[in-house]
This record gives C-alpha cells, sequence and structure tokens, in this order.
C-alpha cells in the first residue's frame, strides 16, 4: 500500500485523516473500514470500531500494528472493487470516501514523527565529505589521510565500528508541495540532501537482527534540508549537526509511505532535480548499513515506537555541497524515487 496523510476542508474546518493512494486517487481508511464493516458485517456501531482499528491519525493507526495494516488492505480492496466498476463508494451517510488528488492536500506521511535518527550509509557521500567538512575538524586531517589511504568502506566498519547519526527536530518535518523556509540569519548556505526514510511500525528494544525486518512499516523520500555555513561551525567545535539542521520547515517527507511488500527497497533509483534540471541520479542498493542493522543497533536498551523516522544518510553525490551547487530563493527542488513518487518543494523567504 501507499499511505499519505492529508488535510481536507469540512464542515468544521480542515480535518486530518490518513488514506491509501491507488493511482491518482486517495481513499478515506477511517471511513472506508467504517463503511466496509456497516455494509458487509453488519456492524452496529462501525465508527466507533473503525477509529480503534484504522484511525484518523498515521501513529494512531500505525500503534495498530499487524491488525490495523490488515484492516486498511482490507478497505482498499473493497473501495477498490467500487472504483474498478466504475461506481462512486459513499458512506454510511452518504460522505465521499474517494478524492482525487487536486481535492487534498498531502502532508507528511506522518507529520509529527515521535523522533528523527538521520544516519550515514552512503559510502559515496563520504568519500566526498572529508576534503570539504571533515579535514576542517580537529583530527581532521588525520581521518582525512587514512581515508585517502583505505578507502571509506572499510573506515566505515572497522575504525567507526558501528552505524553513526545524529537526531534530527521531529517538528520541522513538512509534506510534499509545502514551502522550504529560508533561514533568518546571515551568510546562509542553503543546501539540500536527497534520503530515502523509514518508519518504525512496531514497538521494541534491543530487536535482534533477524526480528528487525518486521519492524519496519515503510519507506518514504527525505530530503534533510541543511544550512552549510552554520553546520561547519558546529562541525568545527565537534559538536552537531544542531543549528545547521534545526529551523522551521527543514525536514521534508513525503508524498507517501509504501509498505514494504509492495516496493523492493534495495532496487529503487532516485533522482534529484533543480528547476526542472537533473542534478544526480543515485541507488539505495549502495547503503554500506542495512535497515535492519540501523534499527538492531538504535533499539539497543532504547525503545523504539511506531511512527519513529529513520534517515538513510544522503546518497551519494545526492546533494549540493557534493557537486558544488547552492540553492536560491525560489529554487524548485524535485526528489523522485522508483516506486513512492515524486517529493517537491520550493525555497521561499517566509
Amino acid at each position: 500500500m501507499k499511505l499519505v496523510s492529508y488535510e481536507i476542508l469540512g464542515d468544521l474546518g480542515r480535518i486530518e485523516s490518513i488514506g491509501a493512494l491507488v493511482d491518482d486517487k486517495i481513499i478515506d481508511l477511517n471511513m472506508g473500514y467504517a463503511t466496509y464493516l456497516k455494509k458487509e458485517e453488519g456492524e452496529a456501531d462501525p465508527y466507533r470500531m473503525a477509529d480503534a482499528r484504522v484511525p484518523p491519525r498515521m501513529i494512531s493507526f500505525l500503534e495498530g500494528e499487524e491488525k490495523s495494516m490488515e484492516a486498511a488492505r482490507k478497505t482498499v480492496d473493497y473501495i477498490n472493487g467500487y472504483m474498478k466498476k466504475g461506481e462512486t463508494p459513499l458512506d454510511p451517510k452518504g460522505k465521499k470516501l474517494v478524492y482525487n488528488s487536486n481535492e487534498v492536500k498531502l502532508l507528511a506521511p506522518v507529520p509529527r514523527p515521535n523522533s528523527l535518527r538521520d544516519w550515514l550509509c552512503f559510502e559515496e557521500h563520504l568519500e566526498m565529505a572529508p576534503e570539504k567538512i571533515v579535514a576542517k575538524i580537529p583530527m581532521g586531517k588525520r581521518i582525512y589521510e587514512l581515508i585517502n589511504r583505505f578507502g571509506i568502506k572499510p573506515l566505515m566498519k572497522f575504525f567507526f565500528g558501528i552505524p553513526a547519526c545524529y537526531k534530527g527536530n521531529p517538528c520541522t518535518v513538512i509534506g510534499p508541495d509545502d514551502d522550504i523556509w529560508w533561514p533568518d540569519w546571515e551568510g546562509v548556505n542553503l543546501d539540500y540532501e536527497c534520503e530515502l526514510g523509514m518508519y518504525i511500525g512496531k514497538k521494541g528494544k534491543d530487536i535482534p537482527l533477524e526480528e528487525t525486518s518486521k519492524y519496519i512499516a515503510g519507506y518514504t523520500i527525505f530530503n534533510d534540508v541543511s544550512e552549510r555555513a552554520m553546520e561547519m561551525k558546529e562541525i568545527m567545535r565537534t559538536l552537531g549537526p544542531v543549528k545547521g539542521k534545526d529551523f522551521d520547515h527543514g525536514n521534508v517527507t513525503g508524498p507517501c509511505m509504501v509498505t514494504p511488500d509492495e516496493l523492493d527497497f534495495k532496487s529503487i533509483k532516485t533522482t534529484v532535480r533543480i528547476n526542472g534540471e537533473v542534478q544526480v541520479e543515485g541507488y539505495t542498493k549502495d547503503m554500506v548499513w542495512s535497515w535492519e542493522q540501523l534499527i538492531e543497533h538504535a533499539s539497543k536498551s532504547m525503545t523504539l515506537y511506531p511512527g519513529d523516522l529513520f534517515g538513510s544518510g544522503t546518497i551519494g553525490r545526492g546533494c549540493g555541497i557534493d557537486i558544488g551547487r547552492t540553492l536560491k530563493v525560489g529554487d524548485v527542488i524535485e526528489i523522485e524515487a522508483t516506486g513512492i513518487g515524486i517529493l517537491r518543494n520550493r525555497v521561499v523567504k517566509p
């Protein structure tokens, strides 16, 4: 399934719900399941049952784990049956269950994740980073020499030894077609970062590697927007990144969350375009650390929760600093990933 969070204008203002993206249609999963329960199973209180099994908020839905996913799939099959016959399904109160994409506003798949961990998983990006970043920090020149001598992959496994990440600010997450806000300080050097995201779908702690795949709810596109001038200042102090990645509208996800049964993650191709011009293409098969390894590591003595967001780190040459390209106000960034869609945003001064 391709799961989305969206807003639509209702009688009492904007209403947030979750849906399934089928072609260019969005099926309301909460109301769709209530309709299924009423019409197919004769449930006397279908709305209460639907709110419990397929809640209209993504994190609550993910907390239902396998039972909620099963109910969502049943809803999609049921409503899709009407659509294939050219019929327009309505809920028991006569309200719409299916919307055209232009009738709703898509939000980030999880509008406010519980937490955000962004990892370093792509060898090519790290190979290009030392000259621009690592060499500027204490001991950085020595690390740079070792990378030149042995290559980055052996050092990632031996010298670093474990997957590395920083924790981002989940309050700064925005979705498709939202504006990226230009930070309000001097000397801004704004950059995009082409990444993939993964959402945790089950609560767990000290998860063994062989069990970790069960904890993956789905995948999305992730643009980890960075302000390089501030980031460099933080890195030279051997702290961060913090403020260089901590500003409103700085973490972009979407357009949907694709469940693992519908997507071979290792076969994804990504393409970055700025104002329609292709900047780079990359492939998820080049990840040095797998999602399963990241989950195993992150869950050591730490509980993971449904709705936690993991970022893959920047795909090789997938950011401006790697290719000598800086952003400016008005630029439109598109990150496309096969099987997921296109994440499109414009840079503006708020």
